[in-house]
């Protein structure tokens, strides 16, 4: 069985976990969490970089920081997972869904103005599979209308936009490094943020809603309870494990981009019977996922149960949350969404992970070759 997705190890990841132990101090920002913060910040460019224990995590701190209030609303695409939603509604806010486009999958940024309102306080994009959204646009509109942005990169890691990467362009934005990611941790995410007027209030968050790193610092003689917060550090060992993987952040997304690259070659050859991924031309993709899209639900439900009968695990995406039970509950949504719908229903992704073999990636396109020849 060929699975969607695979956990690696690549190097030192089980040495620097036991270097964390030996060190006596394996909760939240130890030795191995501080060097991912400094990874991140020069890796990336952002201001400040804060691990969390999810990505949910730091989202859910975003809506801390905006001090979102019942009512205020979060404009954001329906084709997402629920964290992106859930980090705002837990605040009391609304989602207010937009359509997503056609080609890249990503926020359509012509339908943003329209859903914009007096009690909109922000933007919640999402780069999907690691593509970037038509930022300049997206920022303009932001700055006109006085609205915040985050970025959900979860997919995104090292992924630019004309040259620059993507987390660095919001107020805040929020990563992933769970095990179906590019780097991983297992689970684990980070909270980016570029507004230094943020970054005392975000470590105050993260601890609990104590002055706690500033205590660390040297900056008070002792911590005490100051705001609101929740607990959002990962263990140092996870921290541990993600360091490892950010030191082989190139090259494992060199390899992902040669796995792409190879689907890419493979259904090229069937470009009239399934949709291509598109990457625009300011946009340099970190090769997240491979994805095509059929005409039909039908149609990929046969697909993906044929190569299921041949060992080789292909997989469905999101289900729109505005279709969703809680979706119709907590969000608005102001417009039809056909490209969403869609989309929903007939995209699919192939296998893609560090560690898929040449044997694999052969036997991937023997049964592709033979499934779309039959039919």
């Amino acid at each position: 069985m060929i699975p969607f997705n695979k956990p690696f190890i690549l190097d030192k990841e089980m040495e620097y976990i036991i270097d964390a132990v030996d060190r006596k101090a394996i909760c939240g920002d130890g030795y191995y969490t501080k060097k991912c913060h400094k990874w991140l910040e020069d890796g990336i460019g952002c201001k400040k970089a804060l691990l969390t224990h999810s990505c949910t995590g730091a989202l859910e701190m975003c809506a801390l920081l905006l001090d979102l209030q019942p009512g205020d609303e979060v404009i954001m695409p329906s084709y997402t997972f629920v964290s992106t939603a859930n980090a705002f509604v837990l605040r009391g806010a609304v989602p207010v869904f937009v359509d997503i486009r056609n080609d890249t999958m990503n926020i359509d940024e012509t339908k943003i103005k329209s859903a914009i309102t007096p009690k909109t306080k922000a933007i919640c994009l999402v780069h999907y599979a690691g593509v970037a959204c038509e930022m300049d646009s997206i920022m303009g509109i932001a700055k006109r209308h006085n609205l915040y942005v985050i970025e959900d990169a979860a997919q995104a890691i090292l992924s630019k936009y004309k040259g620059r990467n993507l987390g660095t362009f919001g107020d805040f934005a929020a990563l992933s490094f769970h095990e179906t990611k590019n780097i991983i941790s297992g689970e684990g995410g980070a909270l980016l943020i570029n507004d230094q007027e943020f970054s005392n209030r975000a470590e105050i968050i993260r601890e609990k809603g104590t002055n706690r790193t500033a205590f660390f610092r040297g900056e008070v003689d002792k911590y005490s309870w100051v705001d609101i917060g929740s607990s959002y550090l990962p263990s140092d060992m996870i921290a541990a494990f993600l360091y490892a993987q950010l030191e082989h952040a190139t090259q494992i997304n060199m390899k992902r981009k040669e796995i792409w690259n190879f689907y890419h070659d493979l259904f090229g050859n069937y470009s009239d019977k399934v949709q291509l991924p598109y990457i625009p031309d300011e946009c340099d993709c970190n090769s997240h996922m491979y994805h095509i899209v059929f005409d039909s639900v039908e149609s990929r439900t046969d697909f993906i149960d044929y190569m299921r009968e041949s060992g080789i695990h292909t997989v469905f995406h999101y289900i729109p949350l505005h279709s969703s039970i809680a979706g119709r509950k907590f969000g608005r949504t102001p417009s039809k969404m056909p490209v969403t719908n869609k989309i929903s229903e007939t995209l699919l992704r192939l296998p893609m992970f560090y560690q898929l073999t040449e044997s694999e990636l052969d036997h991937i396109q023997n049964i592709v070759h033979k499934y779309f020849r039959s039919s």
